[in-house]
This record gives structure tokens, sequence and C-alpha cells, in this order.
């Protein structure tokens, strides 16, 4: 029995020094892989933290210096960890505001998903695009295996934008609303696509819409490339006279240092703040989900539906939103703004992305 009481006090002692350098490395402004993916897990490392936070001194003697001094340590990893996450609990203040009335000529329904390219199951996926009735269906990793099964969206979809790929970054885009001056764009390197088109909405008003899949943080694959195909877009977003809607798989997560940098050079805002976090990676480990799936948008609008919807073979869950066009509420919702150091990072950081390419 000494033997493992033993034991397991070295596994908490272990995993106490883990938790505390997991946090100082997501603390660190840098591009490299191995640093960035701390970005994702921060509340499965709260969470840790707080177990290890009430084992510990029942396990420990605690007779030295070194043992207050790691629980002082845990003590700051957990409430660094806390600041980053508060912004998207729900007893934080929403920053995207409710819809007051319902105005559907100038409403739009959007559904975005991630396939999962290597997933077969269509019915399913097009069973919860038949239930939702999205006006905006964005796909993520279509290859022309999904375009070929997809095709029968066209009927009711009259209007799309088509860039199968089977390197698992394809994308399209179907739409019920008028698609004008529609782009497929390649912002940052040759094989990841990105969608931008204007949408005439029923009531005949213009706006924008942005799609984007950029790389995640992998072994050997550092952030530069992601940081400056987001930032890009915010900059594009911010400078546009047209209200715009980026969304996507962004392989972030909304409190990362990149993810709030954007906020503030674009202008738009995040409706799973105050709200939740509207987990959509990963279906298969519920242990470990993030908010990879996201949808921003100019103050201009106003929210009037967020929804995970159900899971069907892919390893991302799909989002729902329902945006409402009232430029006159914008001055009502708390929008980022960007400072001049703001600006000169993102400059910084697009110019080392394009160098990178």
């Amino acid at each position: 029995m000494d033997a493992y009481v033993s034991l397991f006090k070295d596994i908490t002692e272990i995993i106490a020094w883990l938790m505390v350098l997991f946090t100082g490395l997501s603390l660190i402004r840098s591009h490299y892989w191995w640093i960035r993916i701390f970005d994702f897990p921060r509340s499965q490392i709260m969470l840790v933290t707080v177990f290890i936070l009430g084992t510990y001194p029942n396990v420990h003697v605690m007779d030295h210096w070194m043992e207050y001094m790691l629980l002082g340590f845990l003590g700051v990893a957990l409430i660094a960890q806390m600041i980053f996450i508060y912004p998207f609990t729900a007893v934080a203040r929403i920053q995207a505001l409710k819809c007051e009335k319902p105005d559907p000529e100038n409403s739009i329904r959007i559904m975005l998903s991630n396939i999962r390219m290597e997933n077969r199951k269509t019915e399913r996926f097009l069973e919860i695009v038949r239930q939702a009735n999205p006006d905006l269906l964005l796909v993520n990793e279509p290859n022309q295996w999904w375009a070929d099964h997809l095709a029968v969206l066209d009927k009711n979809y009259p209007y799309s934008v088509k860039q199968p790929q089977e390197n698992t970054y394809g994308m399209m885009l179907f739409s019920r609303l008028e698609l004008v001056h529609s782009e497929k764009r390649f912002l940052v390197e040759d094989h990841l696509p990105s969608i931008y088109t204007q949408i005439k909405l029923r009531s005949g008003e213009i706006i924008e819409f942005y799609g984007v899949h950029p790389e995640p943080p992998a072994f050997m694959k550092h952030t530069d490339e992601r940081e400056a195909e987001l930032l890009m877009v915010g900059k594009m977003a911010k400078a546009s006279p047209l209200a715009s809607i980026v969304a996507g798989d962004l392989n972030d997560v909304g409190w990362s240092h990149t993810t709030n940098l954007f906020q503030r050079i674009s202008g738009l805002l995040d409706p799973r703040k105050g709200r939740g976090f509207y987990n959509t990676y990963s279906v298969f480990v519920p242990i470990f989900r993030y908010p990879l799936d996201h949808v921003f948008y100019d103050p201009r609008f106003r929210l009037a539906r967020l929804e995970r919807l159900p899971k069907y073979g892919s390893d991302h869950f799909p989002i729902l939103i329902e945006l409402v066009y009232q430029p006159e509420g914008k001055a009502k919702q708390d929008s980022l703004h960007a400072d001049k150091g703001d600006k000169q990072e993102a400059s910084e950081l697009i110019a080392k992305g394009m160098d990178e390419d």
C-alpha cells in the first residue's frame, strides 16, 4: 500500500509541474507549433489544475518550501487559464446582442460544417442540412467525391462557389441568396483556398462573406500562415464599406492571442462571448473539445440564433447561426478596436506569414 501511495504522490507532483509548464508555454508569443498547441486545452488544463490543487496538500506532508512554491505556481496557472476562458462563460458580458425584432427580409441563416473528407455519411449530412434549412451553407474539406454527392443541393441552392480538393482543404459554398462578385482566393498558400463573395439579402441589401480554413499548428508546422491569413481577412473586412461575415474552420480558439488580435483588427463580433464555448471539435474525443469553427460578423448585424447541430460522421459538429441586418443598432454593440501597436503587430505577422510561403 505504501508503494501505491508513494507512486500517487510522485504522479501528482509530475502532473502539477506539467500544468505549470503547459500554462507558461501558452503565454509565450511565438509561432512555434509546440507552443501554440497549448492555446487549445485551456479548460482541460484548468480542470486538472483544480484537481491537483485539491489533492496535492492531502497526499504530501507539506514540510518543504518547494511544495508551497509549487502550490503557488499552480494557483497562478489556474488564474491565468480562467482569465483566458472567462469571456466565453455565461457569467461574462455578452458581446453580440440578440435581435430585438424579427426581420425576414434582412435575415440570413448560415450553416458551417467541416465534413471530414474521409467521412461517407452523406445522407445523414444532407438530412441535417434539410432540418437546419440554411440560406448559406459553407462546407470545409470536400473533395471531388463529396462534391459529386452534394450536387443534389444545387436544386435548392442555385448559387454556389466550389473548390473541391484532395488535401482536406477544399471548400464549397451553397446559397439560396444571390451571390455577386464571387472569388476563390489563395491568400497565403497555393493549396489553401478561401472564398469571398457579396450576398444580396431578400431586402436587396448587399453584405459580404469570407469563408476561410487555415492550417492548424501541427508537428513541424508552425502558425505563421494561419495568422497571416486571418489577419489579412480581418484587414479586408475592416476596410470594406459592406457589413462583413467571416466564417470557417479557423483551426484556432476564440481565446487565443491571434483570434483576439483578429477581432481588434477587423472590428467583428464573436457571438460566443458571454454565451458559452459551443465546442465543435472533436466529436470523437469528448474530453478534448474546443471551439474551432467560428462565425464573426459586423456590428451592423444582430444575433437571432446560435446552435451547435448534431453529429453526422465528421470529427466536427456543424454550427448554425442566424443573423439579422440591423445597421441602426451598430453603436450599441461592444466591438473591439485596434490601436497602433495592434496594427503594427498585424502587419508584421502578415509579412512573416507571406515570407514563409
